[in-house]
């Protein structure tokens, strides 16, 4: 089978390995401490580590999408605001 529809850059495979390796992890901390931690937060309804993961991934698209259209084509400070945002997803919502 050929990838050379894809441009396999290291970013792009670095990206693609971070995602693996974060669902990877849940399913092993799913595993260990079933139930996921369902919690009502600020959303006002009640969510669990899954669906924390999936809005602090949304949440880091956008942020690197807005960055990329208002800031330019460096997204090391877009990467750092998207990890305080998935921390402060998994600590509030």
């Amino acid at each position: 089978m050929s990838f050379s529809w894809m441009a396999w850059t290291l970013p792009t495979a670095l990206f693609f390995g971070t995602i693996f390796l974060l669902i990877a992890a849940m399913g092993v901390w799913e595993y260990f401490s079933p139930g996921g931690s369902p919690r009502v937060g600020i959303l006002r309804f009640e969510t669990t580590r899954g669906d924390r993961l999936f809005v602090s991934l949304l949440g880091a698209a956008f942020i690197h999408l807005a960055w990329l259209g208002l800031g330019g084509p460096s997204l090391w400070w877009a990467l750092a605001l998207s990890v305080v945002y998935a921390i402060g997803v998994f600590r509030f919502v």
